[in-house]
């Protein structure tokens, strides 16, 4: 069975916990998109772990985990992971591969991204890891590849700097690399997790344009990124916030007001540690955008969402969320394309009365108080969407699991 996870807003949805937990019944784990731009937060026994390019089932030890075609690597920020988790005791020999037609990042590459992004009118605000330079080299056709690296030809084409960064390198990255198509065909009977980066709203065809990831963080990108068919996935899991969020520019239409809500944004953020994995940014907040969700759900064929952070909302009177946008007069049901639109778009809410009570003690959903379940239940009417689990907290076992996904 083949299941992919997504991001169902624009990224740190938490993913990489809802991964981390569903590996345990997988036997692969697969990273289809992005690159060290990517932050997932795990944390086990309350260790607390940081990810950017290591598929997030690396701490099961018996699980292989893969970098797809689809990503783009860094060596650098590769080859430091994989000593920190050495570091911190976690074995990984033999079981992280390569896709040999992963694209490599040059620290050039890393350079221009940052002038690039510096020297816009109206910057995107990149994570400045060479991701979209690299992916701009991918799609001009003059980028590398990790099989290009057993290519003298294409290697000369290399700047020197280039070749002198690489050198070191290649033979690592070659012990990694594999065939992906061909090894997922021998292992076609697997549990196989396909794990993805940034969020359905960061796509690059999908989400806000030009306030986007350049790499393909919808569904479907697990087909290409994963190299399957899009056929072969049997299963689309969407993850959320109880609320919205959202790193550097770009439209945000349930925004908190800054002067008005600013003490619910500061709570919002503080509770829910809304600073970026890997910038360390803050987040910008606002309440749960339904608008956005159903248009996720919509694009990306998702059978079920997973909930996450619903606990931040334990203490509070009353929560809203986002049912459609006010915008130039008209009431709007549906997620524009236009960022104008967007950018102009009110948010018109719903209220929801608070639980006023901690979700943490909870080892089922028939134990959350009803109005905690009343909340679930109109995202799912609303989304017409089932929510199968819901997260309560950061470590594993705050997971409540109402169907799962493993499950035809």
């Amino acid at each position: 069975m083949k299941v992919v996870v997504i991001g169902a807003q624009w990224g740190d949805e938490g993913k990489g916990k809802i991964v981390d937990y569903l590996a345990n019944e997988a036997q692969i784990i697969v990273r289809y998109a992005g690159g060290a731009n990517a932050g997932h937060t795990i944390v086990i026994g309350g260790e607390e772990y940081a990810l950017h390019l290591i598929p997030s089932g690396i701490f099961y030890p018996d699980k292989i985990v893969i970098l797809g075609a689809g990503m783009v690597i860094d060596p650098v920020a590769l080859f430091s992971e994989l000593q920190m988790l050495h570091d911190r005791g976690i074995d990984t020999a033999g079981r992280v591969f390569i896709s040999d037609r992963a694209h490599v990042v040059l620290p050039r590459y890393i350079q221009i991204d940052k002038e690039r992004d510096a020297a816009r009118k109206k910057p995107i605000g990149t994570t400045g890891r060479g991701i979209g330079i690299t992916y701009s080299m991918k799609s001009d056709r003059d980028g590398i590849r990790i099989a290009d690296l057993t290519w003298p030809e294409k290697l000369a084409e290399l700047e020197k700097g280039d070749r002198d960064f690489l050198a070191p390198y290649i033979d690592r990255l070659l012990a990694m690399s594999v065939d992906l198509s061909a090894y997922l065909v021998h292992r076609k009977n697997s549990q196989v997790l396909f794990e993805g980066a940034q969020g359905a709203l960061l796509d690059l065809d999908l989400g806000t344009y030009p306030y986007v990831s350049s790499g393909m963080s919808c569904a479907a990108g697990a087909a290409v990124g994963g190299c399957v068919g899009p056929r072969a996935i049997d299963k689309v899991l969407g993850v959320f916030k109880a609320y919205s969020t959202r790193v550097g520019n770009g439209p945000l239409p349930s925004e908190f007001d800054p002067g008005s809500e600013d003490v619910l944004c500061r709570f919002v953020r503080d509770t829910g540690r809304e600073y970026g994995v890997t910038t360390g940014r803050p987040r910008r907040c606002g309440y749960l955008d339904l608008v956005s969700l159903r248009y996720a759900c919509l694009t990306n064929s998702i059978d079920s969402l997973v909930m996450t952070h619903l606990d931040v909302y334990d203490t509070l009177d009353e929560i809203k969320a986002c049912i459609a946008y006010r915008i130039g007069g008209r009431i709007v049901e549906s997620f524009p394309a236009s960022i104008g639109d967007l950018n102009s778009a009110e948010p018109v809410l719903r209220t929801f009365p608070g639980w006023k009570k901690s979700l943490a003690s909870a080892l089922t959903y028939e134990e959350f108080p009803e109005a905690a379940m009343d909340y679930i239940e109109f995202i799912e009417r609303f989304c017409e969407t089932p929510i199968d689990i819901v997260s309560v907290g950061y470590d594993r076992k705050a997971t409540i699991i109402r169907k799962s996904p493993w499950t035809r």
